[in-house]
Formats: structure tokens, sequence, C-alpha cells
């Protein structure tokens, strides 16, 4: 398929303080998508900003996706400024997407702040192929960093909020909530957020025999594997080094293919 679109913007609103979501029209984009993968926008068609900003898939219509963003630089405050009825360029969809094993009756989502952005189309998967709800554990610094709430409870997750100054739900980290969580039998994770915190969450899955896949973020040049520039440690030959490439190889991994021990905190 042709990876270069000219998608139209049909909705753009605010969703939190410095948060926005973005509707691309694309039938192409939608018909190929899969929850996971992720797209390559181009903020100007100038030269500045130079680079593509890579942005998740966050849901998967007939005819086209949506993304969720946090205005955190230039490319993205510049982002923030488009309007209904501009076109945009975009390059996608990349990399790989989450797996859904059948074998598996329980799925447990851990996001932290922004890393929700991939999540809501994965639900949205596993309630059309598996016919469960996964359960959620939402986490943010505080109140304003908790987002799609109200979509994971329309579609009937059972959703839990903890926020590190306690403004929402528990107070303390999602590791805390992951720990109390009385879940039984095979259970399979999926998360994406801060790397610490998915670091944390794969210990914690390690120690209880689940497997945890995982969204790793990244800055990326070309999003095709080239440059080399979004690679992480991993248990993984790439130009005969041990690591892989966060929009080839990933953006989903098994956590424990990620070496942990060589990112640091």
């Amino acid at each position: 398929m042709n990876k270069l679109h000219e998608c139209l913007i049909t909705l753009h609103n605010p969703v939190a303080p410095n948060h926005y979501r973005m509707v691309l029209q694309s039938k192409d984009i939608a018909g190929h998508s899969s929850p996971g993968q992720f797209l390559m926008l181009e903020i100007s068609a100038g030269y500045y900003p130079f680079l593509r900003r890579p942005m998740s898939i966050e849901r998967i219509f007939s005819d086209g996706v949506s993304i969720l963003y946090k205005v955190c630089g230039e490319g993205t405050k510049i982002l923030s400024t488009l309007s209904v009825g501009e076109k945009i360029n975009v390059q996608g969809p990349l990399g790989n997407s989450f797996p859904i094993p059948k074998e598996y009756q329980q799925y447990l989502i851990i996001a932290g702040g922004i890393g929700v952005a991939p999540f809501p189309a994965l639900v949205e998967k596993i309630l059309n192929v598996r016919g469960v709800a996964p359960e959620i554990i939402l986490a943010g610094k505080d109140y304003t960093h908790l987002l799609c709430e109200k979509d994971f409870r329309q579609m009937g997750c059972k959703t839990h909020l903890v926020t590190e100054d306690g403004s929402a739900g528990d107070m303390g980290l999602a590791t805390d909530i992951l720990k109390k969580l009385n879940i039984t039998g095979p259970t399979i994770v999926y998360t994406c957020g801060p790397l610490p915190m998915i670091k944390n969450v794969h210990k914690i899955c390690i120690e209880r025999k689940w497997l945890c896949y995982a969204s790793l973020e990244a800055e990326m040049a070309c999003g095709e594997g080239v440059c080399l520039g979004c690679v992480v440690p991993a248990k993984i030959e790439v130009e005969n080094e041990m690591m892989a490439r966060v929009c080839k190889e990933g953006p989903i991994f098994d956590t424990q293919v990620i070496l942990w021990e060589k990112i640091g905190e």
C-alpha cells in the first residue's frame, strides 16, 4: 500500500490541558491499521519542524483513525493549531501491533499519562475477537493526566484510577494498584507510559508469570528502521548489535525481550 496520505482533519478538540484528539480521514489508513501501530505526521509543509512526529493510533473507524497527543514541544504545539478542514500529510500505518493470544481470558491494561493513546483501539479489538472487556489501570501525576476513562467505562471495562497527588482515585503509582489486584490464572498485560513504570510492571509480571506486552515510545526520524535513531537494548541482533528499533521491531514488545538492566531509571 501507499504509506503516504493526504488526510483531511475532521475533528480536532482539546480533551485535557495540553492534550488533544485529532481525527484523520483516510479509508486506506483505516483499512490497514491495527491496534498498536503508529503514524508519522508531517507537521508543516516547510522545513520547520523538519522531522515528522510519531503518533499512536488511538481508534480505528471505517473511514479514518484518531490520534491522542500531548503538547510537549514545538512540533506538537504547531500541530495543536491546525483546524478542522485542513489537510496533513501522514506516513503509515507503521510498526507492529498488539498480539491477542486466544488462550487468555483475562486482559489487563496499564496506562501512564499519554501512554493511554494506543489502548482504546486495543480494547475494541479484544471485545470484538474475544468478547471480554479488559480491566484498566489509568495512572497519572494528577487528575488532568487521566485520559479516556469515560471511553473505557462505556466499553464495559472495570477501570482503576491512581494519581501521584491523590487528586483522583487512589494516591500512588500504577504498580501500587497492580500489586493489590486480586487476579488469578493466566493473564496478559498490556502497558504503555514512562519507561520506569513499564520496567516495574515487567518485574511484577515476571514474578506472577504473566505475559506482558509494552508499547514503547521513542523519538523517531524515519519511522521505518533506517536511521537507527530509536533503538533500545534488546535480546535481538540488529546491525551486529543487541538492540531493537522501536519503529521496526516494535513499537510493541514482549517485555522479556528488552534488556531492562541496560535502561536507566
